[in-house]
């Protein structure tokens, strides 16, 4: 029987009223879609996959992290639901929808997942507003998850051959009390383990790289391990923004389709990544709302940037890394030629050396202790010193049209989680079909409308694109 990780049971421990790690993604679809034919579907295809059909069960006393359990009565009545907006439907009233539905927490006793069919779209289209808990997959397996859902054709394929693998029993709460205890005595040896892996990459931590003369031990520690020079990383004391500090329970929701034919018009033109020109847009679009509420900082922000490690298995496969982001830039082809350097610093770093030491700190603690560090680490950094001022991710996708029980995929945008610590706005980008499908979250009272930021990543984009202009003969 699965067991969640230490990082898995993270995503649990730092949940409050506040701080919910719900994944989600908004598909629009050319089209109706009826309910029943979204259950038929799902009843043929979730048996193969295990996050949409396993529930918690936790341990007793809270001495280990809680286990998944195979959910034999799984009601496609509660996890399937509809509603339907009010004329004329268009996307700010879906917007504001999701957003409500996106703050509110998922049921503990039942498998971590709602799906929500919305009615009503201006065109006749139909919204699919998909949620997981974080704890049960990342950024890539949540994609994962949304291909069940999704056909190459208007015909759905049939359900696999395959047989789904069988669950094995769930263990009795005194095998639980056992292993826990276990687990327990082996938790001083790898905290041990854990420090002596983790001194070289000091410097990569929020937080503990702000400590004075970390990267000089870091430097010192990669040297006698023999392990050679890593690319510095630079200094990133988060500026204070309008975004910055504990957040409300409320989100704001709003989205964006760009182009990708015209990012890589730019990525061609000055010779970066599609990464680089994503996070260039970004850059522009944050200084243009932060220079239209308070003032732009004199320095960059700080985003912070999930890479996947390329590990198989279950639960999050993911680690985050710090980058500056050049806000405080004002030409765009200099904002791009510095955030072009930084990416690549981190990619270095991180191609060298992967930092696992998230997950490495998380083994190393003791299961029964972590849910109180992690709620009280949250609001004692959101509070005074947040490392991270806004969190960037870019996840490709495919580019051809999928369907949905015979209805096209129009756009699929990704919906994301903000903390007091990563900060009160969520980039996260989707390219599919030919776009780039971008969705912003944002803290209700911090960014009141996040339409906003959308506008200025689009004008953002334009900027990049007459530099283009004004590059050829």
């Amino acid at each position: 029987m699965a067991q969640l990780s230490a990082l898995d049971a993270q995503f649990l421990n730092f949940e409050t009223a506040t701080n919910v790690a719900n994944i989600a993604g908004l598909a629009v679809l050319d089209g109706p879609l009826l309910r029943r034919d979204l259950q038929d579907l799902l009843t043929q295809r979730l048996p193969h996959v295990a996050a949409m059909r396993r529930k918690l069960v936790p341990v007793p006393f809270g001495l280990d992290h809680p286990y998944w359990v195979h959910e034999d009565d799984l009601d496609l009545d509660y996890h399937v639901r509809e509603i339907g907006l009010p004329p004329p439907g268009d996307d700010r009233q879906l917007a504001e929808q999701v957003s409500r539905l996106h703050a509110r927490r998922l049921d503990r006793n039942r498998p971590l997942w709602e799906i929500y069919l919305i009615h009503g779209l201006a065109g006749g289209r139909t919204g699919l507003y998909t949620k997981i808990h974080h704890a049960a997959v990342d950024g890539v397996g949540g994609a994962d998850v949304l291909a069940v859902l999704l056909d190459l054709t208007p015909v759905p394929a049939p359900p696999p051959e395959v047989e789904p693998e069988p669950d094995e029993p769930a263990p009795s709460p005194l095998e639980m009390v056992g292993r826990a205890l276990t687990r327990l005595a082996a938790n001083p040896a790898q905290a041990v383990k854990f420090a002596a892996r983790a001194v070289p990459h000091l410097d990569e931590i929020p937080v503990v790289s702000k400590v004075p003369g970390v990267e000089l031990v870091s430097g010192l520690a990669r040297t006698l391990a023999g392990t050679g020079d890593a690319p510095a990383l630079p200094a990133l004391p988060a500026p204070r923004t309008p975004f910055s500090g504990p957040i409300s329970a409320h989100r704001r929701v709003a989205f964006v389709s760009l182009p990708l034919e015209e990012i890589k018009e730019v990525r061609k033109a000055f010779g970066v990544t599609v990464n680089d020109v994503v996070m260039a847009v970004c850059a522009g679009g944050l200084r243009a709302w932060l220079a239209a509420h308070g003032g732009v900082p004199d320095r960059p922000l700080v985003a912070g940037v999930p890479f996947s490690l390329h590990e198989r298995g279950p639960g999050n496969q993911v680690t985050i890394m710090t980058a500056p982001l050049a806000v405080h830039v004002e030409d765009p082809v200099a904002r791009l030629e510095q955030v072009q350097a930084a990416m690549g610093r981190i990619k270095e770093r991180f191609s060298l050396s992967p930092a696992r030491w998230l997950r490495e700190f998380s083994e190393s603690m003791p299961a029964a202790l972590m849910g109180l560090a992690a709620r009280s680490a949250f609001q004692l950094v959101g509070h005074t010193a947040p490392p991270i001022n806004v969190t960037i991710s870019n996840v490709p996708g495919p580019q051809f049209p999928l369907y949905v029980c015979g209805a096209r995929l129009l756009t699929f945008y990704p919906v994301s989680v903000i903390t007091d610590v990563s900060g009160g706005v969520n980039i996260t980008c989707f390219s599919y079909d030919g776009a780039l499908n971008i969705g912003v979250v944002t803290d209700r009272d911090m960014i009141p409308d996040a339409w906003e930021i959308t506008d200025s990543l689009r004008d953002a984009l334009a900027e990049l694109r007459n530099e283009v202009f004004r590059k050829r003969p």
